[in-house]
């Protein structure tokens, strides 16, 4: 399946274990030169324009993501804030299936009162302390990059590579309802016929069929 857009530009930030703690190396980044241009609806977000690029910058071709990706050695994961994205841009041929963990999806089940889980609120609801230098401008690929990778040494804090692994392949987890007439309540304070509703739906949201799966089955369990 082709990709959505070209990619003009890959972060990357390798997080290696040291003995019971983590080092998070310094950012890097590559720019690679657009061959159908930049809608300027693209531009406004990242900020990069086609005067970044000249002659000499290179066009992404499948071998230089993969050694974009992998660095200077082959990683044992990758991590990404909302994978399910970033996925459709680097295809395993580029990974070697490595699997993947999706800080994103990861940070639903650890965090689920943070007021929202994109990467720049979780940074600052966590009150991490980054060098602005590595950290701005947001929406650019080396600074992102830094922000997750602090983000996944937090979430080690609570739990385990096995486990976000396994969650990174799940649906993605809601806190609460996001629509409707129980839009922000929680899964348990929805009435069972309008979970049983929700389930019976083709055309609805298939993470939000999930959680209401999840709901129903919960409470099929027997009470302690």
């Amino acid at each position: 399946m082709e990709p959505p857009a070209e990619i003009i530009e890959l972060g990357r930030v390798d997080v290696v274990s040291e003995g019971e703690g983590w080092r998070i190396d310094r950012p890097m980044a590559r720019l690679y030169r657009p061959l159908h241009g930049i809608p300027p609806e693209t531009m406004a977000v990242h900020h990069i324009t086609e005067a970044e690029f000249d002659a000499d910058t290179p066009v992404c071709t499948d071998e230089r993501l993969r050694l974009a990706v992998w660095g200077g050695a082959k990683p044992d994961i990758l991590v990404a804030h909302n994978c399910e994205f970033e996925r459709q841009f680097i295809p395993d041929t580029a990974t070697d299936a490595l699997p993947w963990i999706c800080t994103f999806k990861v940070a639903l089940h650890v965090w689920p009162d943070a007021p929202k889980h994109s990467n720049q609120v979780l940074r600052y609801w966590r009150d991490l302390k980054l060098d602005a230098a590595l950290a701005m401008p947001p929406h650019r690929a080396g600074p992102d990059a830094w922000v997750t990778a602090h983000l996944l040494t937090e979430l080690l804090k609570e739990t385990t590579i096995e486990q976000m692994i396994e969650w990174t392949k799940q649906p993605k987890r809601m806190p609460t309802i996001p629509f409707g007439k129980h839009r922000g309540s929680s899964w348990s304070d929805v009435p069972i016929d309008y979970l049983k509703w929700m389930v019976g739906q083709t055309d609805m949201d298939a993470d939000a069929i999930w959680n209401a799966q999840q709901e129903l089955e919960r409470r099929k369990q027997p009470k302690s």
